[in-house]
């Protein structure tokens, strides 16, 4: 038990300025002990838009001791920090200051959450895109006076907001952010302290719990790999998103043992695995090839571009087991292991005695290591043959397991932007969908629901898949008709169709007549639903291993002459 502070924090105040540069140049750490990143763009948007209006964006708590040279990573930027007597470390605050220090900094403008600008025009902060606005100053540019009057000299079109961006400038500089300074030898008070200020008495997740056990000493803490770092290092080389650090701490775990749910404790001391001669690092990095290559057969063989369009993440744990123990994998039984993966999507954890948790661990348990032909024969007896229902497309929620597969299937058709009508790319949907665990923000209405009657509101049908369109959010019934004048009329076509829509049920839109559109789209919608899941599932096809695991040989040894 810990005796509290030896001394009482020293009240002080940081320019934003000068808290930043701190931060720049390695005066300021992060404990190990301290939780990962975990704000998204919209956090940080948010947090600039509060120092631009002058709102508290509460103190911070600074703990003063000395730290050594090493290379540090503060979010996605990498700090030569020389040894210093006087490192402030950050007990509280940390969200805060990695989020400001990253996106004010131009080596961070290519991690989307830091990519952020200020619309001269709107007098808001937003997302930079692709192309260049000479409106929207990315905030490194913003936050530097001489660069902003470089801006406005290489782009005179936007002079007459030259003096509010300075104004900007200046705000955001010389915001005050006030700090507690403590000095304190025993890290047990400092931990206790980040304990009361960031758990409120709620438990640590287990995957909280497993970095905490497993992260080494303080001086190292940057050389290893760790779940949140693999969550980034995933994001980073497939763009599928940010996985739950959950979803990776299980992925870890099954690599080793089928029982994903075991005591974390001791877990690189027993022998009780399938690696036990492989050390903590080694793990980690093992099961970070094996996640890229479980997310390169999601999206490039089975069709799940995107974690929001994954229905049930421990089918990602379970395929991180499988090319664990079977890197190597044929065309043929990639088909196999689709089959399977789309028969499990759609049969469900409650297909499964226990749930989730049997369905996991049942699953896991399949993955047999040296044994390929018997793993996909395992796991696909586990879903069995023969259809199953299909998910309700009268009931769509883009956080449901049963609505991402409608949207894989939506994916798989190609949609086309009623903007341009080529076709959306994996990038598009993306950077939508930065930092979201749904495909929420790529959906969109094509009639406000308060038009259409109460059963009828939560349709598929009244959905599209749209991750970019020119003017932003809003209603596209009156956006399809446009487009007609912007697309030559068979790329319209093409576009309307690539959405399960065709020029008659665009005209029952115009005339108002919302349910013959409904009802009409609903119809192909399911159409498209049964032949993907058709394609995918196979379910009347036989599970025949491959042609070369087959033992061919006669038995009275006679050979196939010519």
């Amino acid at each position: 038990m810990s005796s509290g502070l030896d001394t009482r924090p020293n009240a002080i105040t940081f320019d934003l300025e000068e808290l930043v540069e701190m931060a720049w140049s390695g005066k300021i750490r992060i404990p190990h002990f301290q939780r990962a990143f975990r704000w998204g763009r919209e956090d940080i948007r948010r947090l600039f838009d509060s120092v631009l209006k002058g709102y508290p964006i509460g103190s911070v708590l600074l703990w003063l001791r000395p730290a050594p040279a090493q290379n540090i990573t503060l979010g996605v930027l990498h700090i030569d920090a020389p040894e210093t007597q006087r490192a402030l470390w950050v007990v509280d605050g940390q969200q805060r200051i990695t989020g400001l220090a990253n996106a004010l900094h131009p080596d961070a403008a290519n991690d989307p959450r830091f990519a952020l600008g200020f619309d001269l025009r709107s007098g808001q902060f937003v997302g930079l895109r692709g192309g260049s606005d000479a409106a929207v100053v990315p905030l490194p540019a913003l936050f530097d006076l001489e660069r902003v009057v470089e801006w406005f000299a290489e782009h005179p079109e936007v002079n007459e907001y030259f003096r509010a961006a300075a104004a900007v400038t200046k705000a955001l500089r010389q915001f005050k952010i006030p700090a507690y300074q403590v000095e304190q030898d025993d890290v047990t008070v400092l931990q206790d302290i980040f304990d009361r200020l960031n758990n409120y008495g709620k438990r640590l997740s287990r995957a909280e719990i497993f970095t905490a056990l497993t992260a080494g000493a303080e001086e190292t803490a940057d050389d290893h790999l760790s779940i949140p770092r693999m969550a980034e290092n995933v994001e980073a080389e497939r763009a599928f998103g940010t996985l739950d650090e959950g979803v990776v701490l299980k992925a870890i775990l099954a690599r080793r043992n089928p029982d994903v749910l075991r005591d974390l404790r001791g877990e690189f001391t027993r022998a009780s695995t399938e690696f036990p001669d492989e050390d903590r690092d080694l793990a980690f990095e093992r099961t970070q090839s094996a996640l890229l290559a479980a997310v390169d057969f999601l999206q490039q063989n089975a069709g799940v571009p995107h974690v929001g369009m994954l229905p049930y993440g421990n089918l990602l744990v379970v395929l991180t087991r499988f090319f664990a123990h079977h890197p190597e994998v044929s065309e043929y039984n990639r088909g196999l292991l689709r089959r399977w993966y789309w028969r499990a999507a759609v049969v469900g954890p409650e297909g499964f005695r226990g749930g989730t948790t049997g369905a996991v661990r049942a699953m896991c348990a399949a993955v047999r290591p040296g044994d390929l032909s018997g793993s996909l024969h395992g796991l696909l007896e586990l879903v069995g043959g023969g259809e199953r229902p299909l998910p309700d497309l009268r009931r769509f929620r883009t956080n449901d397991a049963k609505t991402k597969i409608v949207l894989c299937s939506w994916w798989a058709a190609g949609p086309r932007s009623p903007d341009t009508g080529e076709v959306f790319d994996a990038a598009e949907l993306a950077e939508c969908l930065v930092d979201q665990w749904t495909a929420a923000s790529a959906v969109r209405y094509v009639m406000r629901p308060v038009a259409i009657e109460q059963h009828r509101r939560q349709w598929a049908a009244n959905r599209m898949l749209v991750p970019t369109m020119r003017g932003g959010d809003g209603e596209l019934a009156s956006v399809l008709s446009a487009a007609l004048a912007l697309l030559d009329p068979p790329v319209w076509v093409a576009m309307l169709d690539s959405h399960a829509i065709d020029p008659p049920l665009v005209a029952a839109l115009l005339r108002g007549d919302a349910n013959a559109f409904l009802d009409g789209r609903q119809e192909r919608l399911t159409s498209r639903l049964v032949d993907f899941l058709g394609r995918m599932c196979e379910w009347d096809f036989e599970d025949t291993p491959e042609l070369s695991e087959l033992d061919l040989d006669d038995e009275d040894g006679d050979d196939f002459a010519a």
